[in-house]
């Protein structure tokens, strides 16, 4: 299985090397991070989608006013998943599942770039964000309808699941390998956000975990060909 980082969208919020560790100037640097699994058997899987190609060219009828303004988003249709899998010669057909880790505005965005694609996530997430949704005005900035209630191809997965490396709750994503497994990690969101292993067949690993990074806002993807992968918080 070959894996493509993918930084899905830019932020450069006020306050630089506070936020980020490294900006020198008073903005600092945020990626929404993505990844792309290349599958024999399953077509391409991506895990998040970041900002997608309609949140870049239709902001203010996508996102929250509140959250561009904070976060200071940067809008280029060049950094949507959907660009970036063309980039590397696929089509958005070609994206058969996605794996959300939960829905925050910056990890869903994209799911519309992608319409044939069946969309995982745990079902406490879907279910907790649509209630909070309606007595939480916070969480109406945060999750954003418009990015993905059109999506038909929703599968919701309990949290419940098997123990395994110290974890209490793990289980592998139906219609796709065991390689990939879902690990439920409470805090994100209101819902239960999940962290995702990937796991090759020389035993090595990759993890995707919900929250954007500190990362320099670049368009170039990062491929895992050999050997293992870095792991990202």
């Amino acid at each position: 299985m070959r894996i493509h980082h993918l930084n899905c969208g830019c932020m450069c919020p006020l306050g630089g090397a506070l936020f980020d560790g490294f900006s020198r100037g008073p903005f600092a640097e945020l990626v929404c991070h993505c990844l792309l699994l290349e599958s024999d058997r399953h077509g391409l899987i991506l895990v998040d989608t970041g900002l997608g190609m309609q949140d870049m060219r239709h902001p203010g009828r996508r996102l929250s006013g509140f959250f561009r303004a904070l976060n200071n988003i940067q809008f280029n249709e060049q950094m949507s998943a959907l660009a970036q899998i063309q980039l590397l010669g696929f089509r958005a057909e070609d994206v058969r599942h996605i794996i959300l880790t939960h829905l925050d505005f910056d990890h869903a965005g994209g799911i519309t770039d992608f319409p044939g694609a069946q969309i995982h996530l745990l079902q406490q997430e879907l279910d907790t964000v649509s209630q909070a949704r309606e007595s939480h005005w916070l969480a109406r900035q945060r999750f954003r309808p418009q990015q993905w209630t059109a999506h038909d191809g929703w599968r919701g997965y309990a949290s419940a699941g098997e123990r395994w490396m110290g974890f209490d709750a793990v289980k592998a994503i139906d219609d796709l390998s065991d390689e990939i497994l879902l690990i439920p990690l409470p805090g994100h969101t209101l819902g239960t956000p999940v962290s995702l292993f990937v796991t090759q067949a020389d035993g090595c690993c990759t993890a995707a975990m919900p929250g954007s990074i500190a990362a320099r806002c670049t368009m170039q993807s990062v491929t895992a060909r050999r050997g293992c992968a870095p792991i990202n918080a």
